[in-house]
C-alpha cells in the first residue's frame, strides 16, 4: 500500500515549521518531506519527528537565491562550488533526519548562456553528487517541474529525466514522478505510471490536484484511481510500498486546522486501498 508524505514546506502553514511534524503525525500521514529545512536546526527536526513516530523521507538540495527566482543551481555553468557545499549541507542536514532521498533542483537555463552548456554542467553536478550520495548512501532524485509555473527549468518531461538516469547509468540517481507537474505538462498518467514504475527508475511520487495545486480531489484527477494504479503496479513488480508526497497548497490556505479540514482525501484513499484484494 502507498505511503503518503506531508510536505511541511506547503501543508499546517497556520503552525511553526517544527510544530508541523506532530501535526502530520495526528492526522494519520506516514512520513514527512520538505522543500528545504535549512532554517531550523537539523537535530531539531530530527527529535521531533523521532516523538511523532514519524520518518523523514525527503528533503531538496539548497536552491541559490529562492526568493529572487533561482530554482536550483545543479545546471548553472559558474556556479558548481556553491552547488556542491549545497550538496554537502544537505547530506549533512540527511544523516542527522535519517533521510535517504535528496531533491537536486536543475534550475532555470540562464539567460544567453547555450542550453548544451547548461546540460554538460548538469551532467558533471549529478555525477559528483552521486557519488557522495553513495558514500551517504542515500538516492539522488531529479524532478521536471511544469513549464507553466516554473518557466525555464532545464528538466521537461518524463522522457528526459528516465534519459538522465539510463545515460549516467549511477544506481543512486531516480526519478522523482510528481503527478501535478507531469498532468500539466504531459497527461496521460496512467500510461506514464505503466510504463516507468516497473523499471524501478522512480525514486518518489508526489501529488496535488490540478489545475490549482490543491487538495489531490481537488480539480481533474482521479486520485483514487491513480493511488490504487499506484499501488497495483508496485505489488505485481515486487516493488516496496512506494512513497506518495502530499505537496499542494490546502485550499484553506492558513486558516487554523485547515489543512486537517481538508484531508478527506487521506482517508478515502486509505479505505479504499485497504478494501482491495491482496494480489
Amino acid at each position: 500500500m502507498p505511503r503518503f508524505a506531508a510536505n511541511l514546506s506547503l501543508l499546517y502553514p497556520d503552525l511553526s515549521f517544527p510544530q508541523r511534524i506532530a501535526a502530520a503525525a495526528a492526522d494519520g500521514f506516514d512520513g514527512v518531506e520538505c522543500q528545504f529545512p535549512y532554517d531550523w536546526p537539523a537535530a531539531e527536526l530530527a527529535a521531533r519527528a523521532t516523538e511523532s513516530g514519524l520518518p523523514w523521507v525527503l528533503i531538496n538540495t539548497p536552491a541559490g537565491d529562492w526568493q529572487h527566482g533561482e530554482r536550483g543551481l545543479a545546471a548553472l555553468p559558474g556556479r558548481e562550488a556553491e552547488f556542491r557545499r549545497g550538496v554537502d549541507t544537505a547530506l549533512a542536514y540527511a544523516h542527522t533526519l535519517g533521510c535517504r532521498r535528496l531533491h537536486v533542483l536543475a534550475g532555470l537555463q540562464p539567460p544567453g548562456v547555450d542550453r548544451s552548456r547548461c546540460l554538460a554542467t548538469y551532467a558533471d553536478n549529478l555525477a559528483w553528487a552521486a557519488r557522495q550520495a553513495a558514500d551517504a548512501q542515500a538516492t539522488l532524485l531529479i524532478e521536471p517541474l511544469n513549464a507553466r509555473d516554473v518557466p525555464g527549468y532545464l528538466l521537461r518531461t518524463q522522457a528526459e529525466a528516465h534519459r538522465w538516469v539510463q545515460t549516467l547509468g549511477i544506481p543512486q540517481l531516480k526519478v522523482q514522478m510528481d503527478l501535478y507537474h507531469c498532468q500539466i505538462s504531459e497527461g496521460d498518467l496512467t500510461r506514464r505510471l505503466q510504463h516507468d514504475l516497473p523499471t524501478g527508475r522512480v525514486g518518489h511520487l508526489q501529488i496535488a490536484g490540478v489545475p490549482d495545486r490543491h487538495e489531490p480531489d481537488d480539480g481533474e484527477l482521479n486520485a483514487p484511481y491513480l493511488f490504487t494504479l499506484i499501488d497495483t503496479l508496485a505489488a505485481t513488480a515486487g516493488q516496496a510500498s512506494p512513497w506518495i508526497g502530499a505537496e499542494y497548497l490546502p485550499r484553506r490556505g492558513t486558516e487554523p486546522g485547515g489543512t486537517s479540514a481538508g484531508l478527506g482525501w487521506l482517508r478515502a484513499a486509505r479505505e479504499a486501498l485497504a478494501s482491495r484484494p491482496v494480489l
